[in-house]
């Protein structure tokens, strides 16, 4: 069976499987019935009013003291909730608060018989934090945390905190009319002193008019002499400066002029360069050009007259071998025309032979002059200018 809690509740299970018994503050968990037991505790914040009747002080007053305080079960803390459950464990909210409220009405009892009734009623913060402090230390062991405490209220039934106020009111009073003859008596001292530092300063004041005056007039003099000489400085310096400016634009002006004609030369050594490079390209560079040409036609002419005249000796001689071997074909074909008429005209005499051969002597030398008579021109080269010009 399934169990819950809110967070301001503890629950602890105990019996078959929990040992030691499961804590849960705010939270849930399963019990099995008849074998488990489920048992809760609060972790409400407790407010205690701590009352201290009749309690001695450290001289012997009797005083009431009332303290309020914060206490709770700090859940969130394991070691101190297991305490508390061994505790309180099965106590109502009101037997907790007892137990908590008793434990510090017994602190705050021992810590009011060690102090005295001026030292608690003047300085509460500082009685607060020894009970705070006492209280907590032994609370924590039983597993309540003090979250605060604040001293409410301190009387006695004797009076003597109201004698104290008396007393007290007394002295203030008392001081408060010293106080006030001391001022009074003061303000007329210090008036006086007032009256006396004025009429001082007053006279300082002029003293120092004078002297201001005079300290003016003595600067202002110098100042005058100074002024009077920077100005007739200045004057000068501004004529001297005029003389300079006036020297440094004639200076300029003739480096102008010299730039000028130093960039007229330039330009007139350039035109002299254009001029002679139009010239060059011109006439030179043409002339040059023509008589190359004409070098060069009248060099191909003669080579190629020469080639021509090679070529048409080369024609000659070739067409002459042509022609000579032609004859010489035949001739041979005729002398062995001629042999085989010779076996043939074996029985012809040798004056026969003799009139056959007279016969035929001008056709072989018509034959042999056709070569020549048919070339136009016969040129001999030579040989050296041929090798030159290979």
């Amino acid at each position: 069976m399934f169990y819950t809690c809110g967070p301001n509740e503890a629950m602890v299970v105990s019996g078959f499987g929990r040992s030691p018994p499961l804590m849960i503050a705010g939270g849930r968990v399963f019990v099995f019935p008849c074998i488990q037991q489920i048992q809760r505790i609060t972790l409400n914040t407790l407010t205690l009013n701590v009352k201290s009747d009749k309690v001695y002080t450290r001289h012997g007053v009797p005083i009431s003291v009332t303290g309020i305080a914060q206490v709770k079960i700090q859940g969130q803390n394991k070691e101190m909730l297991a305490t508390a459950c061994q505790m309180f464990m099965g106590k109502s909210e009101q037997e907790i608060a007892q137990i908590a409220l008793e434990t510090l009405e017994g602190h705050q009892r021992a810590i009011i018989a060690h102090l005295t009734v001026e030292e608690i009623y003047q300085d509460r913060k500082k009685f607060s934090e020894q009970v705070f402090k006492v209280a907590s230390s032994d609370l924590v062991n039983m597993g309540i945390g003090v979250v605060s405490y604040t001293l409410k209220d301190v009387h006695d039934d004797q009076d003597y905190l109201h004698s104290l106020g008396k007393a007290r009111t007394a002295q203030v009073q008392k001081d408060a009319r010293i106080g006030e003859a001391q001022y009074k008596r003061d303000a007329v001292i210090r008036e006086a002193h007032a009256m006396q530092e004025k009429v001082s300063a007053q006279y300082k004041n002029e003293i120092e008019m004078a002297k201001a005056q005079r300290d003016y007039e003595l600067k202002k003099a110098a100042y005058d002499v100074e002024v009077n000489t920077k100005k007739a400085e200045s004057e000068m310096a501004y004529q001297l400066q005029v003389a300079k400016t006036k020297q440094r634009i004639e200076e300029e002006t003739m480096q102008v002029q010299v730039v000028e004609r130093t960039q007229q030369i330039t330009l007139q050594d350039q035109e002299i360069i254009r001029k002679e490079k139009e010239l060059e390209a011109k006439v030179k560079k043409p002339a040059d050009a023509e008589k190359y040409r004409l070098e060069k036609l009248a060099e191909a002419q003669r080579v190629q007259l020469i080639m021509e005249a090679e070529a048409e000796a080369e024609s000659i001689r070739m067409k002459g071998e042509a022609e000579a071997f032609a004859l010489e074909a035949k001739g041979r074909a005729e002398a062995e025309q001629m042999a085989k008429k010779a076996e043939a005209f074996k029985q012809y005499k040798e004056g026969a032979m003799v009139d056959m051969l007279l016969e035929k002597l001008p056709l072989m030398a018509e034959e042999i002059s056709k070569p020549l008579s048919a070339a136009q021109k016969v040129t001999m080269p030579n040989l050296l200018e041929r090798c030159w010009i290979s």
